[in-house]
């Protein structure tokens, strides 16, 4: 339908379309905020059940085992969520946490005054190293990021091997303030954990509040578009691996300060883990959606089934099969959800139309 206008006047501009609703997109993020809660309803019941067969599961003590526990796999669970979201995956991520421990129990070798602050610094070095080279393979070269991962795994072990050639850190070779830190509480809360949830917060709010840490969203939903609309694709994908590199250092001094005990094993098949718990928790494999805390809360979850299962009795040649199942169902879960919300998308454009 054609509008008119006054002689000597410019014609008036066309009414502009209605702009489709956002129902879509507020749907799709209650969704997934269903499933992180659905994944913190199933951690309070597994420890409500626990607690009932064996009461000191959540004593003071025992608390303080479980967060300790959970610590390391947070942190690796952090850094590999934001990989996870680019459509990447970081499979090295337990070998840099055991070149970064050893050379954590090497730095006190040599210097065993030395403050714990460059102790943390040289690990997260370490790992900030090993994330450059992933991220120059993947992002630059542009090879697949589980074969260069996969390859890295193994090399980054090797070098460890070759570093360590049998030798073994014990705890008598740490200084006592590095150790102290691995068993020292801060109001109840042991030290370690509050460096998880320092990298918890921080990661989460980066992606939430900087355009940057958005962008690994839309380059995980789609690299073409994303490339198209100007997003330095390759950047943000380097930055994340580094990030995560630099988060397995920390984990590595972080493992050397509560176990004492290092060697060039340390570490061994935690990446398998770690995803798990990333993708239990919510992020995508496929990338493009989840959040840090879903993936910090499948850390917590998978943790506290190693722990519950022998208070319950439960072999603990079944905690495998748990955590397998506990994958599929998370990956079927992932395929509803994104069926759903595509959808409630569709159906918002249509509304809009």
């Amino acid at each position: 339908m054609s509008t008119t206008s006054e002689p000597g006047t410019a014609p008036g501009p066309a009414p502009e379309r209605a702009a489709p609703p956002a129902a879509g997109v507020r749907a799709a993020h209650r969704l997934f905020l269903g499933r992180e809660l659905g994944i913190a309803l199933a951690l309070l019941l597994l420890l409500g059940v626990t607690t009932a067969v064996n009461p000191r599961f959540l004593s003071g003590q025992g608390r303080t085992d479980l967060m300790l526990g959970a610590t390391i796999l947070v942190v690796l669970a952090v850094g590999q969520a934001i990989v996870i979201i680019t459509r990447n995956v970081d499979l090295s991520v337990g070998s840099v946490l055991g070149l970064s421990a050893f050379a954590t129990g090497k730095l006190f070798l040599a210097m065993p005054d030395a403050p714990i602050v460059l102790a943390l610094l040289a690990g997260v070095g370490v790992g900030v190293l090993c994330g450059v080279v992933n991220g120059a393979l993947i992002a630059l070269a542009r090879v697949p990021a589980l074969v260069v991962t996969l390859g890295t795994l193994y090399v980054f072990r090797g070098v460890d091997y070759s570093w360590a050639a049998g030798q073994q850190i014990n705890a008598a070779d740490m200084p006592s303030g590095f150790k102290g830190m691995g068993t020292a509480d801060v109001f109840g809360f042991p030290a370690l954990a509050l460096f998880a949830v320092v990298v918890l917060v921080a990661a989460g709010f980066y992606l939430r509040s900087y355009r940057s840490g958005r962008e690994l969203y839309a380059i995980g939903s789609d690299p073409a578009a994303a490339r198209l609309s100007g997003i330095p694709v390759g950047r943000r994908v380097f930055g994340a691996l580094v990030v995560s590199g630099a988060l397995a250092g920390l984990a590595g001094v972080l493992y050397a300060a509560r176990f004492g005990t290092v060697d060039a094993a340390s570490g061994t098949g935690i990446e398998l883990n770690v995803v798990a718990a990333v993708v239990v928790g919510g992020v995508a494999i496929f990338g493009g959606s989840g959040s840090v805390y879903g993936a910090a809360l499948g850390a917590v979850l998978l943790s506290t089934i190693g722990s519950a299962l022998p208070v319950l009795h439960v072999s603990p040649f079944w905690q495998q099969a748990v955590v397998g199942a506990l994958i599929l169902a998370a990956i079927g879960m992932d395929r509803a959800l994104a069926t759903r919300v595509a959808q409630r998308l569709r159906g918002g454009k249509a509304r809009g139309a």
